[in-house]
């Protein structure tokens, strides 16, 4: 069982890493430009936010706060992009239950921008006065465009690059990993009905191939990202925010969970207990989506793609929590944090509870 759980926990890290890894250098190649542009009116406010709250992991947050805090967006705006984002999670989904994922992540533009009108259109007028003094963030290596970046683009260019042991052990990773992948070596088993399951290579974790070879194409893309990229890039956005910071985190949270299910499906009924308790459950989702961190919430993803907890409870976690980008608002601001924050998890509670009437 721990064998199983093993390569499933390697399998899901690898993909989540690998999407994170293309993430962040779209982002810094081209210099934070990608969440430039925000549209003049309310609704193009609202909806540059819930876009910017559907990209995978925490980019996208940070930049919806930044441009909060610079007065530029609304709150509905803010908050639209708090019920819209994922943090990690939504690599995870999108690891784990592809189709499920982006169906979710459809319902949730739908969700934050009608939240985020509505929000904007009761707060009438006063809602484009009540934002926070002009500032700079405190730095955070999830939103990180250094300035010599856009003052000395060339130079980096054409900076020298070294054989480094960063760039040889993460080249080496993600071609063994690429290896695994298209071999079936890394074949996912999904926790259910008290034990593991063999599941294949096409079922429950990616339930097409297709998704296997965009994938490995993507893992190509990072080893020829690893060869012409800078050191600077390599060592600092790959290695020092990637590899040493959110790897572990997700390996730990995801081995974790799943090795906790393995043994609680095995030994007790937790299946039938937690499935008859689905109204406490999207409690404890939106309880737990106050926490402005990715972690605690994978356990609600990992429930759901092992069919334990009913859509209801994925979809009011997904609505309450952020992963982490509202932390730099918790720094700027407590109460637009705490008022905010209160906005989500209410609405969370809304359609989690909404949607149990349609189960």
């Amino acid at each position: 069982m721990l064998t199983d759980i093993l390569r499933n926990s390697i399998l899901i890290t690898g993909l989540v890493v690998i999407m994170m890894m293309m993430i962040e250098s779209l982002n810094i190649e081209s210099r934070g430009l990608i969440f430039s542009g925000l549209r003049r009116t309310k609704i193009g406010q609202v909806v540059v936010s819930v876009l910017l709250g559907l990209v995978p992991g925490c980019i996208g947050g940070f930049a919806a706060v930044s441009l909060y805090t610079h007065r530029i967006i609304s709150f509905g705006a803010l908050v639209a992009m708090m019920v819209a984002s994922c943090g990690d999670e939504a690599f995870m989904m999108l690891a784990m239950f592809p189709q499920k994922a982006m169906m979710v992540f459809i319902l949730l533009f739908v969700v934050a921008v009608a939240c985020g009108v509505l929000m904007d259109f009761m707060m009438g007028k006063s809602s484009g006065k009540r934002h926070l003094p002009s500032g700079v963030l405190p730095d955070d290596d999830c939103f990180e465009i250094h300035e010599h970046y856009h003052q000395r683009a060339e130079t980096i260019a054409h900076e020298k690059r070294h054989l480094g042991w960063q760039r040889t052990l993460m080249f080496i990773g993600v071609a063994v990993f690429i290896a695994a992948l298209v071999t079936g070596r890394l074949g996912h088993e999904h926790l259910h009905e008290g034990h593991v399951h063999e599941s294949g290579l096409t079922l429950d974790l990616l339930s097409e191939d297709w998704m296997y070879v965009i994938f490995a194409v993507l893992s190509l893309v990072v080893l020829g990202v690893l060869c012409l990229a800078s050191d600077h890039f390599v060592e600092e956005h790959l290695w020092n925010h990637i590899v040493k910071r959110h790897l572990p985190v997700i390996f730990g949270w995801t081995f974790g969970v799943l090795a906790l299910l393995g043994i609680g499906l095995h030994y007790i009924d937790l299946e039938n207990w937690i499935s008859g308790n689905t109204a406490l459950m999207v409690l404890l989702a939106v309880a737990v989506g106050i926490i402005p961190e990715s972690g605690p919430h994978m356990v609600f993803v990992t429930l759901y793609a092992s069919g334990i907890v009913p859509f209801p409870v994925l979809l009011a976690s997904c609505i309450a929590q952020d992963g982490h980008s509202s932390l730099p608002l918790l720094a700027e601001s407590k109460a637009s944090f705490f008022k905010a924050k209160l906005a989500s998890c209410t609405i969370a509670l809304i359609f989690g509870f909404g949607a149990m009437l349609f189960m």
